[in-house]
């Protein structure tokens, strides 16, 4: 969470999901491959949010832009990787999640959004599972679309990091606007 006078990346990748859940765990799983990919880059911050739900919402304020990953069933084959974007992450956020969250991403962005603490564009990559239940690990189609799954969510990072490129954000830290640098 922030405190005042810390520096807050624009751009947050959050993986949530239960990984004593089979394929609910998909969103800390990608998380870990994004994580190290953007180690040490400043601007991108990647939370493993697993099911905190609202204690999240902290976490929000002050950003330009939120990449959510997690299991999205929306009806498809099991496997396969949808992103979603602004409007569309906000008009299915009445859902109700079928996994164990604390608290599911829909209501997460609402609660944010009533606070005005939604960042200003929004996104969900999502792989649709085949099965929820306790068990650890991740189905075979799952995990087989993991690499699929990173690669949409570098190219959405990678595309908000160069709209943001050159913009002035706040530094809580020095209490001044900065430029993003990547």
């Amino acid at each position: 969470m922030q405190t005042r006078g810390q520096f807050v990346a624009p751009v947050l990748v959050l993986g949530l999901g239960n990984i004593l859940l089979g394929d609910d765990g998909v969103g800390p799983e990608l998380l870990r491959e994004v994580r190290g990919l953007y180690r040490g880059a400043r601007d991108v911050e990647c939370i493993d949010g697993g099911t905190l739900g609202m204690a999240l919402l902290g976490y929000l304020g002050g950003r330009e832009a939120l990449i959510i990953l997690d299991a999205f069933a929306g009806g498809g084959k099991a496997g396969e990787v949808l992103v979603l974007e602004g409007p569309e992450v906000l008009g299915c956020r009445m859902i109700r999640s079928t996994t164990a969250h604390e608290g599911n991403a829909g209501e997460l962005l609402a609660a944010a959004q009533l606070l005005d603490e939604l960042p200003e564009r929004v996104f969900v990559v999502g792989i649709e599972p085949q099965r929820v239940r306790t068990e650890l690990g991740l189905s075979e189609r799952v995990a087989s679309s993991i690499p699929e799954a990173l690669v949409k969510t570098c190219g959405v990072v990678e595309r908000v990091l160069a709209e943001l490129k050159g913009k002035m954000v706040h530094d809580r830290e020095s209490g001044r606007r900065v430029q993003v640098a990547s």
